[in-house]
């Protein structure tokens, strides 16, 4: 009986404990989501406030209205949302090629001594290329088609994948693996239960960084040749001298961006971080 309270006082306190933690990171996405909206507001007073003093003209720099009113019609005609489908389906693509070879290209080259003495300066080497460098040869490869953008996202994403995993795996601790060897984990359950669940927090952290290199990559292959997707729409703003239509096809990416960096990617990283006792 004595155990049994015990163990229900236990289960009392744990519970009480989760709610004040879900409590404290509810108060601290209400705080952050607070801070965001002021800066957001900062910004677009700044930006009306110059647009007031006539530094340049109405149709170089419009006003935030301006650019809110193209960016709702934009929206309306379909145009915008044919763009974002189209550049998304790319980047899906793209990202997703990348993320499978380069996971495996950098488990490869952290296991394969031979492989980190030859191709990993390479890597290193390629990946400071800028990814608008392979257009060129993606052109000549595949032609004016999807397979060009595609190969230009990928050329500019696996690389640091390939990196990322590169680091975490050999970052792991020698003790940490001799003790799951110890303990029986061997070939397929020591990278199940030991090398998998170390390399989680840096590996996510590798795949953020990666997308941000996707939609770099996504953006230049998109503009340099006439394609649809939201790289041309900004092409086709600059070509009719419409800035507003300019500045409007920027915060469409802004959004996606953010939404996909801190409320996709950033809340997984944040929940591993948190389980892996990283961030309190």
């Amino acid at each position: 009986m004595k155990l049994k309270k015990l163990l229900e006082k236990w289960n009392n306190i744990t519970n009480s404990l989760n709610i004040l933690n879900s409590q404290l990171i509810m108060k601290r996405r209400i705080n952050k989501a607070v801070k965001i909206l002021a800066i957001i507001f900062l910004i677009f007073f700044l930006w009306w406030l110059i647009y007031s003093l006539n530094f340049w003209p109405g149709w170089l720099f419009p006003s935030p209205q301006t650019v809110i009113k193209t960016l709702f019609k934009g929206f309306l005609n379909g145009t915008y949302i044919w763009g974002i489908l189209i550049s998304m389906r790319r980047i899906f693509i793209g990202f997703g090629i990348s993320l499978l070879f380069g996971t495996a290209l950098g488990f490869l080259v952290a296991k394969i001594k031979l492989l980190r003495q030859t191709i990993d300066p390479l890597i290193l080497g390629l990946q400071t290329l800028p990814s608008i460098c392979w257009l060129p040869l993606a052109l000549l490869w595949f032609g004016l088609n999807e397979k060009a953008i595609i190969f230009v996202v990928v050329m500019g994403t696996i690389l640091s994948i390939t990196i990322s995993v590169k680091g975490a795996v050999t970052s792991i601790q020698p003790s940490l693996i001799n003790a799951g060897k110890i303990l029986g984990a061997r070939g397929v359950n020591l990278y199940r239960y030991i090398i998998l669940p170390a390399i989680l927090p840096s590996y996510i952290t590798g795949v953020k960084q990666g997308w941000s290199f996707a939609w770099r990559s996504l953006m230049s292959g998109e503009m340099l040749f006439i394609t649809a997707g939201l790289g041309q729409l900004l092409m086709f703003g600059r070509e009719l001298n419409d800035m507003a239509q300019v500045m409007a096809v920027m915060m469409v990416i802004v959004i996606i961006g953010v939404i996909f960096d801190q409320f996709i990617f950033g809340n997984i990283e944040s929940r591993l971080n948190y389980k892996w006792g990283l961030l309190k």
